[in-house]
């Protein structure tokens, strides 16, 4: 059964290492969604922990995390259709024609959030190599019935 609020952690190139600062930022979200280049199976095994999780395979990805992830994944959480990739120039649809209200990435390691033909878009940034002098960053994302709401964290 669907809830009316769902409150998402979002997490981009990992690389490997989770900030302990993740998990008790992450500790009362509903759902997680990592954009990949995740980079070892304890991250992935330590965000279980916390919630359910859904995560995608980025171009830095090899082995074990080959056979568990794929390029792309969809979601409906509530009301709101969320569609998942690592790089978003290799976005492979038309998001507002498929009926998606959300894309979130990673890649860039340069947090993002931005609305192009009413569908938001959310980069995380990276939760540990941040890039130009950001700081690591998160996101979350906010569902309360059909309204969506994004914000960026830096981590400290």
């Amino acid at each position: 059964m669907d809830k009316k609020q769902y409150k998402i952690g979002v997490i981009s190139d990992t690389h490997g290492k989770l900030n302990p600062e993740v998990l008790d930022l992450f500790k009362d979200v509903d759902h997680i969604i990592h954009a990949g280049d995740i980079c070892g199976t304890d991250v992935l095994h330590n965000l279980k922990k916390i919630a359910p999780l859904t995560a995608v395979k980025g171009n830095m990805d090899f082995g074990e995390l080959t056979s568990e992830l794929n390029p792309t994944e969809s979601i409906k959480l509530g009301q709101v259709f969320i569609y998942i990739l690592h790089i978003q120039h290799m976005l492979d649809i038309e998001p507002d024609a498929k009926g998606f209200n959300v894309v979130i990435t990673g890649h860039t390691h340069i947090p993002l959030i931005e609305s192009k033909k009413s569908v938001l878009y959310i980069n995380p940034g990276s939760a540990t190599f941040p890039k130009h002098n950001n700081s690591p960053t998160i996101a979350f994302l906010y569902i309360a019935e059909n309204k969506i709401n994004a914000e960026i964290v830096e981590l400290k």
